[in-house]
């Protein structure tokens, strides 16, 4: 694990609960654009937006025009595609992005991404889904690796959705000496228990800032549910949206309760060299 530097100074940071339209890369690009500058107006420096934002979360659309709804990466996961370019002006003003896409890679891998727009303008993948749910898997591949996203002194894990339903994966990101986990997602109506459960416990179980951002509105059955929230390193909301309505939360993630917490709650330095050790068997 690497060494666990805090942070010199806080970062704002925001996330997004939005409704795109399907299969509108260009119109949901502006939509996008249009909630970064708000987000950036309230002080952010980091915006996160929900899971496949880009096409939508729809896979009907996604299995119908697969042409017109990935945007297509290089082999060094630049993506050149000039319906990003509004999203390009405004990181552009100083703004990271973090924003759900469908991703042609070269060979034709398909992949639920996370690009990353960097405060230059440049549009990478950042990150591709690795855990795969339900029907996803007929669509689209799983990922590699795991990617930590650098901004100024703060270490980012990147997770979407399904990802943050295994505590291996964000404790991989802490591993890496991540200080907080940034999650685009799509939840639908009806799991706002376990919507609201597992980031809360990614945050606890790896003493690290989460930020979950999710889709809102939809028809049935890909309706979905908002609750866009920050959680603080003891999984605490420090900022958390309705399950309904467009929004962006803004919260300020701080270096110094960042290091109370770890100091308080030790687990990464704490947890057992080798946790996959031979269990025993006792009968009662």
């Amino acid at each position: 694990m690497p060494t666990a530097t805090i942070p010199a100074a806080p970062l704002t940071v925001a996330v997004v609960q939005a409704e795109p339209v399907p299969g509108d890369v260009a119109g949901n690009a502006v939509t996008a654009a249009r909630m970064v500058r708000r987000a950036a107006d309230l002080g952010a420096r980091v915006v996160v937006l929900p899971e496949l934002f880009l096409p939508a979360y729809h896979p009907p659309t996604l299995a119908a025009d697969p042409a017109g709804t990935d945007v297509a990466a290089d082999a060094e996961g630049q993506v050149a595609d000039p319906r990003l370019d509004p999203l390009r002006s405004v990181a552009s003003a100083g703004v990271a992005v973090v924003v759900g896409a469908a991703v042609r890679h070269p060979q034709g891998r398909r992949a639920i991404s996370a690009l990353v727009v960097d405060r230059a303008g440049a549009v990478r993948v950042g990150y591709d889904k690795q855990q795969l749910w339900g029907g996803e898997r007929e669509l689209f591949q799983p990922g590699l690796r795991g990617a930590t996203l650098l901004v100024d002194d703060w270490r980012f894990g990147l997770g979407i959705c399904y990802d943050g339903c295994f505590p291996e994966h964000g404790r991989a990101a802490a591993g890496d000496g991540a200080h907080g986990y940034l999650c685009p997602s799509g939840y639908l109506v009806g799991s706002e228990h376990r919507r609201d459960l597992y980031y809360a416990a990614r945050a606890l179980d790896n003493t690290m800032y989460v930020a979950f951002a999710n889709a809102v509105g939809g028809t049935e059955p890909w309706r979905f549910n908002g609750g866009a929230a920050v959680y603080d390193p003891q999984g605490r909301p420090l900022a958390r949206g309705a399950d309904g309505g467009e929004d962006v939360l803004v919260a300020v993630l701080d270096p110094a309760a960042l290091a109370a917490t770890r100091a308080a709650h030790s687990m990464l330095r704490d947890r057992p060299a080798h946790p996959g050790a031979p269990r025993t068997s006792v009968s009662a």
